[in-house]
């Protein structure tokens, strides 16, 4: 059969990937053509455009972005029509992709949305979207199950693709010191700091977590760059800081690391899955932070929180995240043993919460079957 997939995030290309991975082995005769990024890249098929373009997020920055996102529409538009695919299955990213649904419905194609958009946090007005356009709907979250049959909409949950993605970089036979060695590290622990994907993210957060690093001589300090950012763009950050920077590498860093400085997003659960104590800190513009706090109507920003329905990590949100806040908390789950082990401990309910690997398998025999039918 032929697919046409639309991720416009450094997430959604990891989640495509991995459900391209399922769908080869359920499918002999897949076809495939793509928005998205290296991850899915990797699988084959042809990228149409990479998510490095299209990932654009706050208030006040898709405001500023309009005629872009106007032109990314409309061609993506005409080369779904070109291509003709049996199923158009769009991750995540819902400003974007919930227009592509609305095209896809008015010319008859059937449309799967993978990655449910988080209309349980804000945005509930999406579901009457959603119900109109979108087909078959795959959540990787227990709780949306729930969620989604108090609007009259089933859904289909097969588990969380992390998990896969997670066992697959423990399962590595590599080592500490090889991953020292091949970034020329110092032989000291190492506190991993993950800042977001996008530009916005990086220029508001890094800085902030860049000026706890004098505290910890005994350690060391690892970015995990993001894959759509530019080597050079770090640079502005990192210089007159004892602190390095790695690329493609950000499992490795989360493997190999003893504490973690995370923005919120899959990041924070991804930290959970390797077992990482972590400090969740987020910084967005004032303005998208005070529009966002009209609308959004969770109690928590990571992941990892909303899943369990309580505080498993400390978040450190807008004016919260100060250096001396980070630092403080940081030296809870690097020298605090009980605050260590409650984390750890509600990691190891967090992943019997998720259920087991093999989500990416399930959820493409899914889509595979309802196609067959």
């Amino acid at each position: 059969m032929k697919y046409y997939i639309v991720a416009g995030e450094a997430s959604g290309d990891l989640h495509g990937s991995n459900l391209l991975k399922g769908l080869k082995m359920v499918d002999p005769e897949l076809e495939f053509r793509f928005w998205g990024g290296d991850l899915m890249q990797e699988q084959g098929g042809e990228l149409v455009k990479h998510y490095k373009e299209t990932a654009i997020m706050g208030f006040v920055e898709v405001l500023m972005n309009l005629g872009k996102i106007k032109k990314f529409l409309a061609e993506c538009k005409e080369d779904i029509i070109q291509y003709n695919p049996d199923v158009l299955i769009l991750i995540d990213y819902p400003g974007f992709n919930l227009r592509i649904a609305e095209f896809a419905k008015s010319k008859g194609l059937k449309t799967y949305y993978y990655i449910s958009p988080k209309i349980w946090a804000w945005k509930e007005s999406r579901i009457v979207k959603i119900k109109a356009f979108v087909d078959k709907m795959f959540v990787i979250f227990p709780f949306e199950v729930d969620y989604f049959k108090k609007h009259n909409y089933p859904v289909d949950y097969a588990g969380n693709p992390l998990l896969d993605a997670v066992q697959e970089k423990i399962d590595e036979k590599s080592s500490f010191d090889d991953f020292i060695d091949k970034n020329k590290l110092e032989n000291k622990p190492v506190i991993g700091i993950l800042a977001g994907s996008r530009k916005q993210e990086i220029d508001r957060n890094l800085g902030i977590m860049l000026k706890i690093i004098p505290n910890y001589k005994d350690h060391q300090f690892v970015i995990a760059a993001a894959p759509s950012i530019e080597h050079d763009y770090y640079n502005k950050f990192i210089e007159g800081h004892n602190v390095k920077v790695v690329f493609n590498q950000t499992y490795d860093v989360l493997k190999y690391s003893t504490a973690a400085l995370v923005t919120s997003g899959t990041a924070t659960l991804e930290a959970a899955l390797f077992n990482v104590p972590q400090v969740v800190c987020y910084r967005a513009g004032n303005i998208s932070y005070y529009i966002a706090k009209q609308f959004i109507k969770i109690e928590y920003a990571s992941l990892v929180n909303l899943i369990m329905g309580y505080e498993v990590v400390r978040e450190l949100i807008q004016f919260d995240m100060k250096p001396e806040m980070v630092k403080m908390e940081l030296d809870k789950i690097l020298f605090e043993t009980d605050s260590r082990k409650k984390i750890l401990d509600a990691y190891k309910n967090l992943r019997e919460v998720l259920g087991g690997t093999g989500a990416s398998k399930r959820v493409a025999k899914l889509i595979y079957d309802y196609l067959k039918k």
